[in-house]
């Protein structure tokens, strides 16, 4: 059987187990997740989703009652306070738990519950007199619960980091005898589901813990407690606390309900609420205090000590449409639990028999076991893609061709270094060596001395349907497999056993694989040279010259280009290049991305009359002038461009106004203060010496060559479906979705890559890197429509690492200023290939 008949529901439900909720799963998710149609949403170990049903009947709530603040006795606010109630029973009803066992403390998030427990524990530093207190925690933790250590060692407290394998294997037989005498509280923490691998620990370590059987427990007395970090267990999962007694349970409701967001919970075990002691106290925390005296005494009730000030009750009161929601649309956890562990086991069995057509494997999965239980893996698939050599491809070139195909994924090492460091082999020297090479937690640095820096997760929500694991088994088949796409015949006959045994014997039987390749007849393949690369070849050979063809500025961010003949060298690059960008109702950059129409705006800039024209279809003309020398009544504005904070000055009412006709939502148009200085990111390495920048990415210019053009024009060719019909981009249009700068001619396909300096005319350039391109390459800078090309071709040429040109940065003689210079069109280039 080929991979496109592996990847049909026929197949899925003979591997998947229980699928949907019953039969109306399609309607439902058509009518309460409208708003995803056309997007493969595999996030939801971030955020999950929120059906629409929920916010009507939250609307409809808050519209049709007067809800107080709590602390009053007013009837809205014993409305609010009973309401509230009702919804702290209705969290303990969840976790198959009642009041007189536990009590919910509402937090701000998951990260605020931890940050209670680390503030409020009796911890004890060592004394002569007493032994001290510990803070354990498994290696495998999300990085709010490593960051309690932040607190405990100020206060002397022992920080002990504990890996899985410890955790059993030196454990004791037997539960160690109550110590009546050593009561020195301890803490340990670990999660019921790795937020990394979706890998699940046993609930019942809890109580092997409390009962010092196993380690770190069993090796120190004293009194220990759990806190068993449920945040992203509970997305999925059922969890009682009849089972699992644990003293302390964060967590954090848009995981499981996607609404509201900011509001989370610390489910805290009455019997061990009294240990905790608090040292700042805020309104509607106190039984009484006095403000001329050290005299304060503490609410009786457990949540209202903890509480500070009022609770985002409207909030709460929205987790209560949730939870109806919820089971109105899925009948439990438990179910919601089958559903998404048959999606996420599907996945895996698929992505880790797909091979090249070499016969190498295309995806390393980062699991402990084999996806066999819902008991022990949650719904989550983390893995790192690999081309057809065996090497790693970059998490963030995965990233930019899944946002290309709408499919949302999340990348990195989400915020769990621990497991990162032990799936992916980093040491801990080789971390603090990728933070000095520029790495830092959230960046797109996913390959440092050819080595990943995390991975590429994919997650499943309740709403997840079969057509996302196709939708991306099939976008990873298309972009990242050399054809013929391969299945491993031996290994998914043994993945669907090893399910087959975990499932009852009235499951469906697994299914046979006869062929393992799948090649389209009518496919044409691409040629050796491009699946391969071209040799480089010597700069002075041939008698060729490289010529500059095409000079662009583009004066505001993300609009059309202006083609010039002639143009000026300014300190920031070329002169009004990126000047000025669009920004919507909250002041947040616009970008194609976001809103394709920005490139149907064609600036031009008239230095002589100091004008910038602003032109679109259906438009009248209109202008602002290139240099404003009266700023009295100029308002200042913050901005953020590549996540540098940068400072503009408004444009005024008329091209607000303009703009906001044109794009249909609230616009202004702000230029960057000439007195403000933006400093290009520099690695470590490189030189002290710095670069200013204007409104760009990255980089003062960016450059592409002809040939390289010419070279994806030609894949496409090769790639087009009859069937499809879409027309064929010409030369220019290829060049101009690229959008650089400067297009140059005499060079092979992708020669440029590899040079280090280039001198234009007489202006001397850098190679400051290469371009990472994004899904605006797949805009038509004519029309504004969406399609797939010509990224689609780069991506299948590059194996995925879809890097197309290079960044430059002017580098001026002694004595000289940029503003002397001009680039013209037809000067000739020196390049100097780099040194290796």
């Amino acid at each position: 059987m080929a991979f496109h008949q592996l990847c049909t529901f026929e197949t899925f439900q003979q591997v998947s187990g229980r699928y949907g909720y019953g039969e109306n799963f399609r309607d439902v998710i058509e009518q309460e997740f409208t708003r995803i149609k056309g997007i493969t949403y595999l996030d939801h170990a971030a955020a999950t989703l929120y059906p629409e049903s929920v916010l009507r009947d939250y609307c409809r709530d808050i519209t049709s009652n007067l809800y107080g603040n709590p602390h009053s006795h007013n009837p809205s606010s014993r409305l609010t306070h009973d309401t509230v109630d009702r919804v702290r029973y209705r969290v303990l009803q969840h976790f198959n738990t009642t009041p007189e066992e536990y009590s919910v403390i509402f937090t701000s998030g998951c990260t605020a519950a931890l940050k209670l427990v680390a503030e409020s524990f009796p911890w004890r530093s060592h004394t002569e007199s007493q032994a001290g207190s510990h803070f354990c925690y498994l290696t495998d933790s999300h990085t709010s619960v490593v960051g309690m250590r932040g607190l405990t060692s100020s206060r002397g407290v022992v920080t002990q980091p504990v890996s899985p394998q410890e955790l059993e294997n030196r454990a004791k037989d037997e539960a160690q005898v109550e110590d009546v005498i050593c009561q020195t509280p301890h803490l340990f923490c670990y999660p019921a589901q790795s937020n990394f691998s979706g890998r699940k620990y046993p609930l019942n370590h809890v109580k092997g813990i409390q009962a010092r059987r196993l380690y770190p427990a069993c090796a120190h007395q004293g009194r220990w407690f759990v806190l068993l970090d449920a945040a992203s267990y509970v997305s999925c999962s059922p969890l009682s606390l009849q089972d699992c007694p644990a003293d302390f349970i964060p967590i954090s409701f848009y995981k499981i309900f996607g609404f509201p967001t900011g509001l989370g919970a610390l489910l805290v075990r009455n019997d061990a609420a009294d240990i905790l002691k608090k040292t700042y106290f805020g309104g509607g925390t106190a039984a009484a205090y006095l403000s001329g005296e050290d005299y304060y005494v503490q609410a009786a009730n457990i949540s209202d000590r903890f509480e500070d000030g009022t609770v985002s009750f409207l909030d709460i009161i929205g987790l209560n449409h949730a939870f109806e929601a919820l089971y109105r649309i899925t009948g439990g956890m438990h179910n919601i639990q089958q559903h998404t562990f048959g999606l996420a086991r599907y996945t895996y069995m698929l992505l880790s028999s797909l091979c090249h057509g070499n016969g190498r494997p295309v995806a390393h999965i980062y699991t402990e076991g084999q996806f066999d239980s819902p008991i022990t893996q949650g719904a989550v698939l983390n893995f790192n893609l690999m081309d057809s050599n065996g090497q790693i491809i970059g998490y963030s070139q995965v990233d930019r061709m899944a946002n290309l195909y709408n499919i949302h994924v999340r990348t990195g090492c989400f915020c769990n270094t621990g497991a990162c460091q032990s799936f992916l082999g980093i040491t801990s020297q080789r971390v603090k060596r990728n933070l000095q090479a520029g790495h830092v937690c959230g960046d797109n640095i996913d390959i440092v001395d050819g080595q990943p820096t995390g991975s590429v997760r994919v997650s499943f929500g309740y709403m997840s349907t079969f057509e996302d694991c196709q939708k991306f088994l099939n976008f990873v088949a298309e972009c990242f497999v050399e054809k013929p796409v391969r299945v491993d015949q031996e290994r998914l006959q043994e993945l669907k056993r090893a399910a087959a045994a975990s499932e009852d014997s009235n499951e469906s039987p697994s299914i046979k694989i006869t062929n393992g390749e799948v090649y389209k007849g009518d496919e044409k393949k691409p040629t050796e040279a491009s699946l391969k690369g071209f040799q480089l070849r010597d700069s002075n050979s041939h008698g060729v010259a490289y010529t500059l063809t095409n000079i662009y500025i583009y004066p505001i961010k993300s609009c059309g280009a202006y083609e010039v003949h002639d143009w000026p060298v300014g300190p920031l690059g070329l002169l009004y290049d990126r000047g000025w960008m669009v920004v919507n109702g909250n002041g947040v950059c616009l970008s194609q991305k976001r809103e394709p129409r920005l490139c149907l705006i064609r600036p031009q800039v008239h230095i002589r009359s100091n004008k910038l024209l602003l032109q679109a279809p259906g438009m009248d003309t209109i202008s602002v002038p290139l240099e404003n020398n009266n700023h009295s009544h100029t308002r200042v504005c913050h901005s953020k461009v590549c996540g540098d904070r940068v400072e503009t000055v408004d444009c005024g009412d008329e091209a607000a106004s303009w703009l906001s006709d044109f794009l249909g939502q609230p616009c202004r148009l702000i230029k960057q203060r000439p007195d403000f200085t933006r400093e290009m990111k520099k690695r470590p390495s490189e030189a002290a010496t710095s670069t200013s920048l204007s409104l760009v990415n990255e980089a003062q210019y960016l450059m592409i060559s002809r040939a390289s053009v010419e070279l994806i024009q030609n894949l496409m060719s090769s790639r087009q479906d009859d069937s499809e019909g879409d027309q064929l981009l010409d030369t220019q249009s290829v060049i101009s979705r690229f959008r650089a700068n400067l297009v140059i001619a005499g060079v092979e396909p992708f020669e440029e890559d590899n040079w280090s300096h280039l001198v234009i005319g007489s202006t001397q350039f850098m190679v400051a890197g290469h371009c990472g391109r994004c899904h605006m390459v797949g805009i038509d800078q004519d029309t504004g429509s969406k399609t797939k090309e010509p990224l689609m071709s780069l991506s299948a040429y590059r194996s995925g690492k879809v890097t197309f040109g290079v960044y430059l940065t002017h580098q001026l003689t002694e004595g000289s200023t940029a503003a002397a210079n001009v680039l013209s069109v037809g000067s000739l280039i020196q390049p100097k290939p780099n040194s290796s």
